[in-house]
């Protein structure tokens, strides 16, 4: 529930042992072990260590967060923190640009990164007795990230074809991004993570080294392990490598409250496309805490369980009322709960209109289903069947380091307790057919509501449709 190789180079010389090291300031304990085995450590710089011992196999994930997105860009500078991400890769002090990525590989590692709008990650997965040397190479970079001009007018153009290819050349997520830039107002969730593409011709080095120096202070940031260690000898590579990293403050973080809105808002948006396509966002609350839940706590969980009734398994409500049958109005139709975020909430359906449909006909549909929630109620044995799929989620994701780390990460970027998804499945269980009524009910309104239609237009002579790219790769053989 919470909330992503290059050619090797020669194998670098064995690091020396941890001993051999000067004493490091001590960390203190922040966290007692959760039921899997997780513990989490302040460094003396403010920076936090969590650590989840999983000894099945000799591997570890080890990865950097930082509480930085899109989200704390300001105007001018949209697509700075995905950005620097980049740039990440493109040296320090003591390491050419490119060497990072080859030095992984040669520990028979692999490695990358990736950035929303709340949060920014970088990991590499290697065996477990090679934590100590990516654990060095991070922390340098950390600290010391340092590329020349040229390194960043080459990297800038990799990001602007990001741009083009996964989003510009694909309706479907540029309405999207349009979708999001005319429900939020206020609140900085409206610009990309990309970035707009005047931004990102208009961005200088500079912009993107002050982004560094503003937020990759070791008070914003997390080290997550996981995998076959032991927290002890983890804790003491921590103080050693990013427990030397200087303390210093963060800058003030203001509150950007996203209005109430007033009335539906409604955009049209033209591009090349074989199907029309409607988005309909509603402002609903976030989930803030899993403790001592307050009112709006307590509708965000409700509006996940609605969510998953609507979509959330084949036959679900939509797929059965919207796309089977001789009268199907959609090829598809889906909804999304996304309460769980450092910015405001925000439900979605979406559409696809099937053959002899309109865009009009799955909006009507889709907001259909939800009235008849709020009128009708939704059953025991449908949310039973929801939270049964969260249950076994949950304990699959187990099974993956990866996965383990990412959820461990999440939850502290929410600010939320590190075993922060199983209390939220218990909290999910709790859920009643009442409370996921009352919240279709109230949430679902034309004065909380966005609608997006993507109106297709023709295409240019000899050109195909495709479907939007997995990934895009960067110049340095990442995948972003």
């Amino acid at each position: 529930m919470a909330l992503l190789a290059g050619v090797p180079a020669l194998a670098q010389p064995p690091s020396p042992p941890p001993a051999a090291a000067a004493p490091a300031p001590l960390a203190r304990p922040f966290q007692a072990a959760t039921a899997s085995g997780a513990q989490q450590f302040t460094l003396a710089n403010g920076m936090q260590l969590i650590v989840q011992p999983d000894r099945r196999a000799p591997t570890a994930v080890h990865m950097v967060w930082l509480r930085v997105g899109a989200m704390d860009e300001v105007d001018g500078t949209s697509g700075v923190a995905h950005v620097l991400e980049h740039m990440m890769f493109k040296g320090s002090k003591s390491v050419p640009p490119g060497e990072f990525s080859r030095r992984v590989a040669a520990l028979g590692g692999q490695e990358n990164a990736f950035t929303s709008r709340d949060y920014t990650g970088y990991y590499q997965q290697i065996p477990a007795h090679r934590l100590a040397d990516v654990m060095r190479l991070e922390a340098d970079r950390f600290e010391h990230n340092q590329w020349p001009d040229e390194e960043f007018r080459r990297e800038i153009e990799v990001v602007k074809e990001e741009r083009r290819m996964r989003t510009e050349d694909q309706p479907r997520a540029a309405l999207i991004e349009q979708l999001f830039a005319h429900t939020f107002i206020a609140s900085p969730y409206r610009r990309p993570v990309v970035g707009w593409m005047s931004d990102l011709d208009a961005m200088t080095p500079d912009d993107v080294r002050a982004f560094h120096a503003r937020w990759y202070a070791p008070s914003n940031a997390a080290v997550v392990v996981a995998g076959d260690v032991d927290p002890a000898e983890v804790l003491a590579l921590a103080q050693q490598t990013y427990g030397r990293i200087p303390a210093r403050a963060l800058p003030a973080r203001k509150p950007r409250e996203e209005p109430e809105q007033k009335g539906l808002k409604r955009i049209h948006f033209k591009a090349p496309a074989d199907q029309a396509y409607v988005a309909l966002a509603f402002h609903v609350p976030r989930l803030a805490r899993v403790d001592g839940l307050d009112a709006s706590d307590r509708d965000a969980l409700a509006l996940l369980a609605l969510s998953a009734v609507l979509s959330g398994y084949d036959g679900a409500r939509l797929q059965r009322s919207l796309t089977q049958g001789a009268d199907r109005v959609a090829d598809n139709a889906g909804s999304d709960a996304s309460v769980v975020g450092r910015g405001p909430g925000l439900f979605l359906l979406t559409g696809v209109p099937a053959a002899g449909k309109r865009a009009e006909d799955v909006e009507r549909a889709l907001r259909a289903e939800v009235e008849r929630v709020a009128r009708e109620g939704v059953s025991a044995a449908e949310l039973a069947r929801v939270t049964t799929q969260w249950a076994a989620a949950t304990v699959y994701a187990r099974d993956s380091l990866q996965a383990q780390a990412m959820d461990l990460g999440s939850n502290w970027v929410q600010e939320l307790p590190l075993d922060a998804d199983e209390r939220l499945l218990r909290l999910l269980r709790g859920v009643t057919p009442a409370q996921v009524q009352s919240v279709a009910a109230r949430y679902f309104g034309d004065d909380r509501l966005t609608v997006a239609t993507l109106v297709p237009q023709p295409r240019a002579p000899g050109a195909e449709s495709t479907p939007p790219p997995a990934a895009a790769e960067g110049a340095d053989g990442r995948v972003h």
